[in-house]
């Protein structure tokens, strides 16, 4: 009989108990989840849309999970650095996005640095979404969706219109517009809506494309006119301001600014699922509807197909990059 040495004989016993033990403890930390806090990155600086709602559902999550939710602040790349933070941490759970169609959907397709796509994140859930609106400033004398066609065709390529950056959801918006209407304005980007809002309180330029939440104070001020809204039907929160799409030359605008909450790809779907219920229990909280519709946002119906949702918002951005040819 040929004998084998003991240790080569319990290697493989080793082996498979060693297995075992890690898969063991992978399925322990997935159903103890969550055992420690849970990061939600936000990828612009505080203060802005994408910031309230990430810290508004960082407080509903907490408290749904029971664990010590925070808010991490990266800005930079129009998103694109925070997101892509989440994609290099650890599939547990632990590290998450609350981010906006531009740096889930729109940045790859107008940036050749972006390397990611919204294929390489765990989608978790739709937050909320609100519509951009078109303003004029005081100096065009323009107050209706009407007359602004009617002004811009009759002068083809004096007048412009502003938004905060190249390939962001507003500049899409504008053209948009641009497209459906087949009227010729030049795009005048800007770093930020602060500066759009100071040139067009100013007087400095016609036309420009705000969140509705950043577009309203000027709005109820008197400041700038709403000429519409960006989405099919008019906003619950501004039922007074008539959408775009109202009108026959733009019967076709229908585009907002969304959330959604994502994880790094191949996240557990033990943990996918308690994060999905979590963010379906935080999405009918009182405190939450409150506040984000406070800010003009209209919170996102429950159990959206994900996948479905964000291929067919890339398919519309991919459509308005093309006709406005925006890469950068």
């Amino acid at each position: 009989m040929t004998s084998f040495p003991l240790c080569r004989m319990l290697r493989p016993l080793a082996l498979t108990a060693l297995a075992l033990s890690g898969t063991g403890q992978l399925a322990f930390a997935q159903t103890d989840y969550p055992s420690k806090p849970i990061t939600i990155v936000v990828g612009y600086p505080p203060g802005g849309s994408t910031d309230l709602t990430g810290r508004v559902v960082a407080t509903e999550l907490g408290k749904s999970l029971g664990a010590n939710v925070v808010v991490e602040n990266i800005g930079g790349a129009g998103g694109a650095i925070g997101a892509q933070k989440v994609l290099n941490a650890a599939p547990d759970g632990y590290t998450l996005l609350v981010g906006a169609n531009n740096e889930i959907a729109i940045n790859r397709l107008v940036s050749s640095a972006v390397k990611y796509q919204w294929q390489d994140f765990t989608p978790i859930g739709l937050i909320a979404s609100q519509p951009m609106v078109l303003v004029a400033a005081q100096k065009t004398g323009v107050k209706s969706t009407d007359e602004f066609i009617k002004l811009a065709k009759a002068n083809p390529g004096r007048y412009s219109y502003g938004s905060s950056g190249v390939g962001t959801a507003l500049h899409l918006a504008g053209e948009m517009v641009k497209e459906q209407s087949g009227l010729f304005m030049t795009h005048i980007p800007y770093r930020g809506v602060a500066p759009l809002a100071n040139d067009l309180l100013g007087n400095n330029i016609e036309f420009g494309v705000f969140v509705l939440s950043s577009g309203l104070p000027h709005i109820r001020a008197g400041k700038v006119v709403a000429l519409g809204t960006t989405e099919k039907k008019r906003s619950a929160v501004t039922p007074d301001i008539p959408a775009l799409a109202e009108h026959p030359a733009l019967k076709h605008i229908d585009i907002s600014s969304w959330f959604a909450l994502m994880g790094p790809g191949k996240l557990p779907e033990p943990v996918v699922a308690k994060l999905k219920k979590a963010l379906a229990d935080a999405l009918q909280s009182p405190e939450l509807r409150k506040k984000l519709e406070a800010s003009g946002s209209a919170i996102a119906p429950l159990n959206v197909d994900m996948p479905r949702f964000l291929r067919d918002e890339t398919a519309k951005y991919q459509k308005i990059v093309d006709f406005a040819k925006i890469r950068e």
